[in-house]
């Protein structure tokens, strides 16, 4: 019985749906980065766009998986390692919430006013969740002082705010165009 219901919670279309909107979310940062703050610790990307994307698209639990996989393989992958697991979580939770405000009552991931909304709120959970990861490992990891730490990621915050931002000019037009063409109802 167990398994028949884990069968249920993830089929084969909803692990290849997860798989290319974790690649989408990873190309999407890879292609264009600019590091930005002190010590270019930090990188101002296109990927949010496609994390707002995969949370319209495919509602909160694929959302978070694939902005969680996408965005912690291009940290894996760079001079960022160190920032992985907390990418995981953050971009996850990123994904979720928008998602979940996007789905919120009966608007089904379908009304831009809502999504913008959502893509805000999601936003800001970045914003702040990476300036307190940042820093913890700039006063755990390399040793500066908290005081230190606290001005150094302050640094990092006009660039994630300007990464929310275009990520929300790209995300909105691109999800609105793929609404209605039903692109929905293809990918379900």
């Amino acid at each position: 019985m167990e398994l028949k219901q884990a069968r249920r919670r993830i089929s084969t279309i909803d692990m290849v749906q997860i798989a290319l909107m974790a690649a989408i979310v990873y190309v999407a940062t890879a292609m264009i980065n600019v590091p930005v703050g002190l010590g270019y610790k930090g990188v101002v990307h296109l990927g949010d766009s496609m994390v707002f994307l995969a949370a319209v698209l495919l509602g909160k639990k694929k959302a978070a998986l694939a902005a969680a996989i996408g965005m912690s393989l291009f940290d894996l992958l760079s001079p960022y390692s160190i920032w992985a697991p907390y990418t995981f979580v953050i971009k996850g939770a990123m994904g979720y919430i928008a998602a979940v405000i996007a789905y919120r009552s009966s608007y089904k991931g379908e009304n831009v006013i809502n999504n913008i909304f959502g893509f805000i709120i999601a936003g800001i959970w970045m914003i702040g969740a990476y300036y307190l990861a940042g820093v913890f490992i700039e006063h755990f990891y390399t040793n500066v002082p908290l005081n230190q730490a606290l001005i150094i990621e302050s640094t990092h915050v006009p660039g994630n705010i300007a990464q929310v931002v275009v990520g929300i000019l790209i995300a909105v037009p691109i999800s609105e165009l793929l609404i209605k063409n039903n692109i929905k109802k293809i990918i379900k």
